[in-house]
C-alpha cells in the first residue's frame, strides 16, 4: 500500500444536495417544500405544529413550581445614586433613608413592596438606611462612611425548624 493508493470507501463521503437548481437535478421548483404555503416559505413556520394532532409539549403534564407569582417585588437601588441625590440635595443624608424618603426625593418611582440596596458606586455620605434588603457591598460601603442599616426582611430560620 502506497499513499497515492489511501482513499475512502466508496459512499463515505456524499456531495450535498443543491436545492433549487432546475428540473434536471431532481429537487428543483419547489425545492423539496412541497407545495405553496406557509411552510414553503423561509423563516416562518408553526413551531410544534402537527397537523391538527396536539402537540407533544401540549400533550405532557406541567410540573414543578414558579415562585414568580408569589416573589416579593423589591425596587433595587445603588448607593451611587442615593449619593447623587444626596449630592443634589433631594436627600437630608441626617434624617432616615427608607423607601418613603426615596420616592419622595424622586430617586425612585414607587416603592413596591420594600427597597433593596446595592453597593454599585461611591458613597461618602454619613447615612441612616432602613430598607428590606441590602448586598454584603452595600452594607461595606455605608459603614464605611459611618452610617448604618437596619435590614426589615425577618432572617432565615436556621437548623431544622427551616426545613
Amino acid at each position: 500500500m502506497k499513499l497515492h493508493e489511501i482513499a475512502d470507501r466508496p459512499g463515505a463521503r456524499k456531495k450535498r444536495h443543491r436545492i433549487g437548481r432546475g428540473i434536471g437535478s431532481g429537487c428543483g421548483k419547489t425545492g423539496g417544500r412541497g407545495g405553496k404555503g406557509q411552510t414553503a416559505r423561509s423563516g416562518v413556520r408553526i413551531k410544534g405544529f402537527e397537523g391538527g394532532q396536539m402537540p407533544l409539549h401540549r400533550r405532557l403534564p406541567k410540573r414543578g413550581f414558579r415562585n414568580t407569582p408569589f416573589a416579593r417585588k423589591l425596587c433595587v437601588i445603588n448607593l451611587g445614586r442615593v449619593q447623587a441625590a444626596i449630592d443634589a440635595g433631594k436627600l437630608d443624608a441626617g434624617a432616615m433613608i427608607d423607601a418613603a424618603a426615596l420616592v419622595k426625593a424622586g430617586v425612585l418611582r414607587r416603592a413596591k413592596e420594600g427597597v433593596r440596596l446595592l453597593g454599585s458606586g461611591e458613597f461618602k455620605a454619613k447615612a441612616a438606611f432602613s430598607v428590606w434588603g441590602a448586598s454584603k457591598s452595600a452594607v461595606a460601603a455605608v459603614e464605611k462612611a459611618g452610617g448604618s442599616v437596619t435590614i426589615l426582611a425577618p432572617q432565615p430560620q436556621e437548623g431544622e425548624a427551616a426545613a
